[in-house]
């Protein structure tokens, strides 16, 4: 046998082991990938989640509440978020965890609503072992912040009616609530608070 021969028979085991490496290695860089999608996928519903809590609650600012009969001290409870109404908060975040195929769970210390979802998938099969049964977990804090004040100006109008409401914003705008008729509720809410995430 020639050393040619014999040099090509030493290769090719070397050859074949290093492209077992190297394959593994690129199935192995598949299921990082697909866990870091798993884990993306779960972070975006838990901020949706978060941002879901937070806006049931905002948008429910003014609920069971008469206008005509507040006062400027009720008044100033309310636009400073005070007053919130919690209800249906975690059955927001649970419906839009759901919609991304997670479940949450949810816990508030108002106006911070926080929410922790876990995917109902796994990153899936793959030459890491455990990996089919590895849910991503993620969470989220979403914030309602006042952005508005009473003109010291204004006086809310008296037990009975009559008068108008002036409110100013952080970024100058003036809101006029005619509390005899003053729109949908929610939007004014949705004028006086900004929902963010903090984190």
């Amino acid at each position: 046998m020639s050393r040619v021969s014999r040099d090509g028979g030493q290769v090719l085991p070397f050859y074949a082991a290093m492209m077992a490496c190297l394959l593994f290695a690129a199935l192995a860089f598949v299921a990082v990938g697909m866990a870091g999608a798993t884990r993306s996928d779960a972070q975006g519903a838990a901020d949706a989640a978060a941002l879901a809590a937070a806006r049931e609650v905002r948008d429910n600012a003014f609920k069971g509440t008469d206008l005509l009969i507040l006062t400027p001290e009720e008044w100033e409870e309310i636009i400073r978020g005070r007053r919130f109404h919690t209800a249906g908060a975690c059955a927001q975040a649970n419906a839009f965890a759901g919609t991304n195929d997670a479940t949450a769970e949810c816990a508030f210390d108002v106006p911070e609503f926080t929410v922790s979802v876990t995917t109902n998938g796994t990153v899936g099969d793959s030459v890491i072992p455990g990996t089919e049964n590895m849910h991503a977990r993620a969470r989220a804090t979403a914030l309602i912040e006042p952005r508005c004040f009473l003109q010291p100006a204004t006086t809310p109008p008296p037990p009975g009616g009559g008068g108008v409401v002036g409110i100013e914003c952080r970024d100058g705008t003036v809101i006029i609530v005619n509390p005899s008729d003053p729109g949908p509720l929610y939007k004014l809410a949705r004028k006086l608070f900004v929902v963010r995430l903090t984190d």
